[in-house]
């Protein structure tokens, strides 16, 4: 038997209620979803430090591919006179339909020069001509199709065996804290203690606040967030500088595979948040902050860039102006001296006219137009005259 219900019943009226009540717009996520699923998503990635701390290593361990295949250990003598050089490589991966294109900007050649004084110069400038293209295109006509290559995160890698920031570290990052998000990173740190670690991190942290460096800030939870993932907020912010392990080689351990590295004195496992800080370094990075980077750099250091370009054009618009209102100025100051030496000009021309028309009259008389000239007083006078 099927059930009906009559206008005006109780039951119809809760349905039209319902119906009403009911507008669609929270659908609204759902829409963006899908399309954000189906454009895909960017992200570009700095690493910068010297070579032979792991940097290749740990990015293959972070999106477990390998980006550096033909990658070669160079010889001293090439390091000696070694300048920074800029090698980008996009790779896309895809996890449960969402795809990501991944840019992977490395810098070769940093930190392993005998001079490293200026070796921040190559990646401020690779940066400053990203923002520069994005620029363009954005201020273009065709703003369908644009390509961001703006780099949205730098790990600046620190070596181990110091007690701190060197000076080319702390150069670098005072150069470019304003303009990119940096997050320090202890390189090799299975080569030292916890204590070690523990005392090497302060010592950076002091140093990033001695010299007023602004590193990469964690946005604040909301109130509204589950104490689970507040929790894991507290953890990532106390781990900073992420002192991390990358491996390339995957070891059997009681029947189970990880990647890790293998000692005489035992095994040190990627993966393992005792051993290092590598899963809290990959959670931030590409689980929960990865968005959060994209949008300052968009909002924070693009902005500030483009600030600075459109306050550049308007001056450089204010001299052009004033350079326009003296050449007028000055214009008009000598156009009375301009005038008059036309005139004198087209005097001189009408008196050339005249002349040549008297002698082009002699000549069709047959009289010598230098003789006659000289024997007609009233022509010799006009001639005189001119």
């Amino acid at each position: 038997m099927k059930d009906f219900t009559f206008l005006g019943s109780p039951a119809s009226t809760n349905h039209l209620q319902n119906a009403q009540d009911f507008i669609g717009f929270a659908t609204l996520p759902e829409q963006v979803h899908r399309k954000s699923v189906k454009r895909g998503f960017d992200f570009t990635l700095m690493v910068v430090g010297e070579s032979g701390l792991g940097k290749s290593t740990l990015i293959n361990s972070l999106f477990l591919t390998d980006l550096y295949k033909e990658r070669k250990v160079p010889t001293g003598e090439s390091l000696v006179e070694k300048t920074v050089s800029i090698e980008k490589k996009t790779i896309e991966i895809e996890e449960r339909g969402v795809k990501l294109r991944l840019t992977v900007v490395d810098t070769p050649g940093f930190g392993d020069a005998v001079n490293c004084e200026e070796g921040w110069k190559a990646v401020e400038r690779y940066v400053d001509e990203q923002f520069n293209k994005f620029f363009q295109d954005e201020s273009g006509l065709n703003r369908k199709n644009i390509q961001d290559h703006r780099v949205h995160c730098c790990l600046y890698f620190v070596p181990p065996y110091g007690h701190g920031l060197r000076q080319m570290d702390v150069e670098f990052m005072r150069r470019l804290h304003r303009k990119v998000n940096i997050v320090p990173v202890i390189a090799k740190s299975d080569t030292l203690t916890k204590a070690e670690i523990h005392k090497l991190k302060t010592n950076i942290l002091n140093d990033i606040e001695n010299n007023k460096i602004k590193i990469y800030q964690f946005p604040e939870c909301d109130s509204d967030e589950d104490e689970d993932f507040k929790q894991q907020d507290r953890e990532l912010k106390a781990s900073i500088p992420f002192a991390v392990i990358g491996s390339n080689c995957v070891i059997e351990v009681a029947g189970k595979k990880m990647r890790g590295r293998q000692y005489p004195w035992g095994i040190v496992e990627v993966e393992n948040s005792a051993h290092c800080d590598f899963v809290k370094l990959r959670t931030m990075l590409i689980s929960t902050h990865m968005q959060d980077m994209k949008e300052v750099t968009q909002d924070v250091h693009y902005e500030n860039f483009r600030a600075q370009c459109i306050s550049q054009m308007q001056v450089a618009m204010k001299e052009r102006n004033k350079l326009k209102r003296e050449s007028a100025a000055n214009f008009d100051q000598v156009g009375d001296a301009d005038k008059l030496l036309q005139q004198k000009d087209e005097e001189i021309r009408r008196m050339q006219e005249m002349l040549s028309q008297m002698q082009e009259k002699l000549k069709e008389s047959g009289k010598d137009p230098a003789a006659a000239l000289c024997l007609e007083p009233g022509k010799r006078d006009s001639v005189v005259n001119v």
